[in-house]
């Protein structure tokens, strides 16, 4: 595996074979798809940690969904990747979508976990309340973040019964900075949603039977406007579903991925 520094995006990528880019949610990093690694075996894969987000400098100015998408073709064209499988979790899904859409022939295929269009309109000023909470707080307030996702964005059987998943989580959103986590939260609530109808290709849907997040109703709506799109609930699981549920995500992973290997 090599670490790249990417117009300040850091990027790891390792392998060999058709490419694969991951992109990371709203406290995650390249880590996200450390558990799922062992279905990308064969494939070149490219982790990229989002701008402001992980190892990756924060950007001057207001970040949003359209700038994760322009920093994510940009690592994509440094390192020669012309079509590519995207992988997004949460957050990143929307920004998968944003470039399936708008850049077609660079995407071959979406595997989406946690998946969601946009936030909902009711959901929005709780964003920007997280957004100020960690740009005015700082680390203590991140930790309070941190906890709070914790309770309520994984799922009974992980809180009871899986102590390491809820460390991970709560360590993928602790590893952020104050200020980037607070534009990352800024640019989920200004998101919009990608014109999804208009993505025609394989595309995989992944979410949890407990995920608030992406619950099942709202994914197989999206599911309904992709063509030949393929949904899946996860039993037992939240929104962290490649933490929650590696097996089970990388199963279905390798299921979609073996068509193209």
């Amino acid at each position: 595996m090599t670490t790249h520094l990417i117009e300040g995006l850091a990027v790891e990528v390792e392998g060999d074979g058709p490419a694969i880019v991951c992109v990371h949610g709203l406290g995650g990093t390249s880590n996200t798809w450390t558990p799922l690694l062992p279905a990308l075996r064969g494939r070149r894969i490219v982790r990229i940690d989002l701008p402001g987000s992980g190892r990756s400098a924060s950007i001057a100015g207001e970040l949003s969904i359209g700038s994760m998408a322009d920093a994510v073709e940009a690592v994509c064209r440094h390192l020669d990747v012309t079509a590519a499988v995207f992988l997004g979790h949460s957050m990143g899904t929307i920004v998968c979508q944003h470039v399936a859409t708008r850049n077609p022939s660079l995407v071959t295929g979406l595997a989406l976990f946690g998946p969601l269009l946009c936030p909902p309109d009711a959901g929005r000023p709780g964003i920007l309340a997280r957004a100020d909470k960690s740009a005015t707080g700082g680390i203590a307030a991140l930790q309070e973040i941190a906890d709070a996702i914790v309770a309520a964005a994984t799922s009974r059987e992980t809180r009871e019964t899986r102590p390491a998943v809820l460390a991970l989580v709560r360590e993928s959103v602790m590893r952020q900075t104050p200020h980037g986590y607070a534009q990352s939260c800024a640019a989920l609530a200004g998101a919009q949603a990608a014109p999804i109808d208009q993505i025609k290709v394989p595309t995989l849907l992944v979410t949890g039977d407990q995920d608030g997040v992406a619950p099942p109703a709202a994914v197989d709506a999206m599911a309904g406007r992709i063509e030949g799109s393929r949904m899946v609930v996860l039993a037992g699981c939240g929104h962290w579903t490649p933490f929650e549920k590696p097996l089970e995500c990388a199963r279905e992973l390798d299921q979609f991925l073996r068509p193209a290997n």
